[in-house]
């Protein structure tokens, strides 16, 4: 039997343990060669092929639930569980998504994409499997060392050892998330894995404990206690997961199949919530993947055979936005000795990684931590220093209340810089960064503000560090800037002012961030067909400029046109229609926004979703001429 003939974890079950690896091998190589040239999260799949494998082997899914926190490992699950042919098509425009969906397979028991989230929901199933009278079935969580380090999987672990609930929470120690990992539990995780007292021992408690042959209810109870006291007295420190209360086992290598099943079907005969210590290696099976796993995380096209990514020349090109922050913070931390930088384990994606390098003593990765990274810098800012604050858009909503009650609230000078805003593409609905607007809006005291381009990110940055303001969030999207000579001098911008970007009589663009450079371009079009429009870019969606929206109402355009890359709701749009309802009723009619539609948009390139959400060149135009 090949890979070919595994439409289904049922036609896996036909084999014997000791052929499984065939199949572990088959699917490495069909991971690598369609990620070569349809790029994906490679190294993170690549880890997980063989405890996939033997997860799909020993559990009865979809009857029993697997849960993969984030998604980024779970490539091999898909392939296995009827996507096979479909695994072309991943993360492409109509194609399957890159992360589990539920609405997708029903072997995907939990759509995810951000981490830390898959032990909470694993124990909700399994509180209501037993509420339901299901009291044989498994739900099995699978978290990486990474995610672990989340808040949520904290708290989430407190509660599963009160529960009895048959858990497994399968903890897939890779050393590294996305960037390296950091804090307290990595080390002790680390202790654990290298300790030769303790790793002797394991193997005697598999012997006789797990198995739990020879021992009465009661005297197997004692015995636990027991061997979790011999395991604390070896490792010189209590294991963090038996004092909450979850049977601790490992750890077991990750890439030993026949090894995994063995001790997933003794775990499957066992009840109550308990972890397995899986160690294995990212990028497994690729040479360039596993020396360098930050780079391979998701390398884009690359040589199949080689593993030597595909590098187009950027000779002559714009940077990207990400790198022009990484460049500005440290012009200007070297005037400002005030300055730090925080990002939530993701240093290289942000580039603080470049900060990190030359000032490693200013830059904090707190790991997978949002909530704890916000109010962490609002302490920083308590103290007098000027916290650079660097989260992805979407990952910001985890963090909503902190941004309230800990830092605006107490109007803490922190500056978010909100990476990733807007739409991001292939990673599709998880990932988009389109509510920051709507949802930063209504919050007092709170600067918000979007460069159209690299010479205004820089601008935004110079300005915010200086004191005297309050906190404020510049927000900017993926990809490539604008400019080739992005380095200019910085100049101070006044907080809450717009700008007129090129003058007309007929229709108004409003634009706030990236969408106007877009407006520009309708307008250059427009004008070739005789119509005059008129570009304003806005730049703060709070303060408003209401002074230049006065100024738009004064000029009695036929058509206002407002654009912007977040959710119309409660967005930049509204700002300006309800200003302008407020202020010069008579000019509402004549607005129209053009804004993310009230839905989840799917995965595609960023153009394709542009056009579907009417928020393109195309649109503008067309708006125009309506």
């Amino acid at each position: 039997m090949t890979l070919c003939d595994i439409n289904s974890p049922d036609d896996l079950k036909k084999l014997k343990p000791d052929q499984l690896q065939a199949i572990a091998d088959e699917l490495r190589t069909y991971i690598v060669d369609t990620l070569s040239t349809h790029p994906g999260h490679l190294a993170s799949s690549l880890g997980t092929v063989e405890l996939t494998v033997a997860l799909h082997y020993v559990f009865n899914t979809p009857d029993d639930k697997l849960i993969w926190d984030v998604g980024h490992q779970a490539y091999a699950h898909k392939i296995l569980t009827g996507r096979r042919e479909a695994f072309q098509t991943i993360r492409t425009y109509g194609g399957i998504s890159g992360f589990p969906k539920m609405s997708e397979s029903p072997y995907d028991a939990f759509g995810t994409g951000h981490s830390s989230t898959s032990i909470s929901a694993a124990l909700g199933m399994a509180v209501a499997s037993r509420m339901q009278g299901n009291e044989t079935r498994k739900h099995i969580a699978v978290i990486g060392d990474g995610s672990l380090t989340g808040g949520q999987a904290f708290e989430a672990l407190n509660n599963v050892g009160l529960s009895k609930a048959n858990i497994i929470v399968i903890l897939n120690d890779n050393g590294i998330s996305i960037d390296k990992a950091v804090g307290g539990l990595n080390n002790n995780l680390m202790r654990i894995t290298s300790s030769p007292r303790y790793n002797q021992l394991k193997e005697q408690v598999w012997q006789r404990l797990d198995t739990g042959k020879g021992f009465s209810q009661r005297s197997k109870g004692f015995a636990q206690k027991m061997t979790r006291l011999a395991k604390t007295i070896a490792l010189g420190t209590p294991n963090v997961f038996e004092a909450l209360g979850i049977r601790y086992f490992g750890p077991v290598d990750g890439h030993d199949i026949v090894g995994l099943t063995d001790i997933l079907e003794r775990l499957k005969n066992l009840d109550g919530p308990m972890l397995l210590h899986v160690v294995t290696r990212k990028g497994r099976g690729l040479k360039q993947a596993e020396q360098n796993p930050i780079v391979y995380h998701a390398p884009g096209k690359f040589n199949a055979q080689t593993g030597q990514q595909i590098v187009s020349s950027t000779q002559g090109k714009p940077i990207k936005f990400q790198e022009v922050f990484g460049h500005t913070i440290i012009e200007l931390a070297e005037q400002n000795p005030a300055i730090v930088g925080i990002t939530p384990a993701m240093a290289t994606g942000c580039s603080l990684n470049m900060m990190m390098d030359c000032m490693p003593d200013r830059v904090f990765d707190v790991g997978i931590s949002e909530q704890h990274a916000v109010t962490f810098a609002a302490g920083l800012a308590a103290q007098g220093l000027v916290p650079f604050c660097n989260i992805y858009s979407s990952f910001a909503q985890r963090a909503y209340d902190q941004i309230i009650h800990d830092v605006a609230l107490q109007n803490l000078p922190v500056i978010f810089c909100l990476d990733r805003a807007g739409l991001v593409g292939d990673d599709g609905p998880t990932h988009h960064g389109v509510f920051d607007l709507a949802a930063l809006r209504p919050i007092p005291g709170l600067t918000i503000c979007a460069p159209m381009d690299d010479h205004e990110l820089r601008d935004m940055m110079y300005t915010a560090q200086q004191p005297g303001h309050g906190p404020i969030v510049i927000r900017y999207p993926r990809g490539a800037s604008i400019h080739s000579d992005w380095q200019s001098p910085m100049k101070t911008i006044e907080i809450g002012k717009g700008r007129c970007l090129r003058e007309g009589s007929d229709v108004a663009f409003v634009s706030l961030g990236f969408p106007g450079n877009d407006a520009l371009a309708a307008a250059d079009s427009l004008a070739s067909e005789g119509i005059s429009t008129a570009v304003y870019d806005m730049r703060f969606l709070k303060p408003l400029d209401e002074q230049m929206i006065d100024e738009i109402a004064s000029k009695n355009f036929r058509k206002i046109i407002t654009i912007e890359d977040g959710v119309k709701l409660g967005g930049f749009g509204e700002a300006v229609e309800t200003y302008l309802a407020e202020h010069h009723p008579e000019q509402t009619s004549k607005i129209t926004i053009l804004a993310i539609p009230d839905k989840f948009v799917t995965h595609g390139s960023v153009q394709q979703l542009k056009h579907d959400c009417h928020i393109d060149q195309e649109a503008l135009i067309s708006a125009a001429k309506q």
